[in-house]
């Protein structure tokens, strides 16, 4: 059986826009896209670790625990071996509290996949690979967090270009989510359920069609 881990934030964990409540597994997109794998006739488990409000490499000024990057090594090492690690951050590069641009994220995509590839995992387990997906766009964020998101929508800006182009560097595997779906038409920011299950559905045909389980 194949290993694959989602290293995320509240798009992923699955929470319900302006609610803090969240979708049950088989409804949330790491859901649909593990039992449309095992459909496929593909052995696989999916392992989540997805946190609400995790940046790639930035610190949450009032939560503790935002920074992607650390402990990605120890969560690497955790649940290894793997096959393919899926990143999918840079929402929350955007909060407020940074003045980030969409090449600075990018950046911290950068070092997230420097620190999967070095992390210490036993001799001769195989070092995954990696799939960056790229989140939707911000729209005009909406309701309890508005304020956070404050001018996050023009920031985002390019964002998934940006992100290519470091999957070209990396060589690693690259999908854009804006292609496919969109930000919750309630908040702006994250994903409604029919977008789970399209994004699901969509991420699972790209690592069929890429032999990447």
């Amino acid at each position: 059986m194949e290993q694959v881990l989602i290293y995320s934030d509240s798009l992923t964990w699955g929470i319900i826009p302006n609610t803090r409540e969240r979708l049950p597994f088989d409804r949330r997109w790491p859901g649909i896209f593990e039992n449309t794998l095992l459909t496929a006739g593909k052995e696989v488990r999916i392992i989540e670790n997805c946190l609400n409000g995790r940046r790639t490499v930035w610190p949450d000024p009032f939560k503790p625990g935002r920074n992607g990057a650390e402990g990605l090594s120890q969560v690497i090492e955790m649940h290894s071996p793997l096959k393919l690690v899926v990143l999918m951050l840079g929402t929350n590069d955007f909060q407020c509290t940074h003045g980030n641009s969409a090449w600075l994220s990018s950046q911290g995509m950068a070092k997230l996949i420097n620190i999967i590839r070095q992390s210490p995992i036993e001799p001769g387990m195989p070092v995954p690979e990696i799939l960056i997906v790229a989140p939707p766009r911000i729209t005009q964020p909406k309701g309890p967090i508005a304020e956070k998101f404050r001018d996050a929508e023009k920031r985002f800006g390019g964002l998934g270009d940006e992100l290519a182009k470091v999957a070209t560097e990396s060589s690693t595997h690259f999908f854009n989510a804006g292609k496919v779906t969109q930000s919750s038409k309630v908040d702006g920011i994250h994903l409604d359920e029919p977008h789970h299950k399209i994004l699901g559905k969509a991420l699972a045909e790209f690592v069929l069609e890429n032999r990447l389980v």
